[in-house]
């Protein structure tokens, strides 16, 4: 299963942002977003290196909620 990673950015240099998410940072291609007019600050959602879509705070907030949830759920299972 592939999922996308919602991630905000935190710098742009051309098509390139560096963004975060969870503590952690990545550098992002904008390419494929390029006519969106992204800015520091913005969500995105991230997949193999590449911001796919932009999406608000609060869908950013309620993935990471789910992602947690299944985080949570994988580490209870017994082995």
């Amino acid at each position: 299963m592939c999922l996308g990673i919602p991630m905000q950015i935190q710098s742009i240099d051309g098509f390139v942002a560096r963004c975060t998410a969870k503590g952690a940072q990545r550098e992002v291609s904008l390419f494929m977003l390029q006519d969106e007019g992204l800015a520091v600050g913005d969500y995105v959602v991230v997949h193999l290196g590449h911001a796919i879509s932009r999406m608000s705070p609060e869908e950013a907030a309620m993935a990471w909620e789910i992602y947690d949830a299944m985080l949570a759920a994988e580490a209870t299972e017994p082995a």
